[in-house]
């Protein structure tokens, strides 16, 4: 499989898990984590839900994927691994820095602060590890010939 398409799929996989440990934050908290708002706060155009969850999910699905597929043999060398789960955790966690500094909702409190920073954290390692899982799987699989079927009598 193409190392782009496999990009894709793993990015897919992982936005969906990131969405769902977002939706549980906000179900079990009642803090409202709207990232498609906070995205779109962050771009210049608030209150466009539609402009900020088409940008979350490419961001999640083809942006950061492709740039993790970019950047994986460096982070190898770096991390000193050839382990892809680990390296698209270390890749998660600096979009998990970014995210924290420039996506803050304006209106959490202080208790509420923790709970935001761990969940987001969680959400990030998640995206991260399933990234590189899925990416990773498709890597490994055997490539599909098309063999004809062998003439026995």
């Amino acid at each position: 499989m193409n190392r782009l398409i496999r990009a894709a799929v793993a990015g897919t996989a992982a936005t969906a898990v990131m969405m769902l440990l977002f939706l549980f934050l906000a179900t079990q908290t009642r803090l409202t984590l709207d990232v498609p708002a906070i995205i779109a706060r962050f771009v210049g155009v608030p209150d466009q839900f539609v402009v900020g969850m088409a940008l979350f999910t490419l961001a999640g699905i083809v942006a950061w994927p492709v740039l993790f597929v970019a950047l994986s043999p460096y982070l190898g060398r770096l991390l000193r691994t050839d382990d892809l789960p680990v390296q698209a955790v270390a890749f998660a966690l600096v979009l998990w820095v970014a995210f924290v500094l420039l996506g803050q909702p304006a209106d959490l409190d202080t208790q509420l602060l923790f709970i935001y920073l761990f969940f987001t954290f969680l959400a990030h390692l998640a995206y991260g590890f399933t990234l590189g899982v899925v990416y990773e799987h498709f890597a490994e699989q055997p490539a599909v010939t098309s063999a004809s079927p062998s003439s026995e009598s």
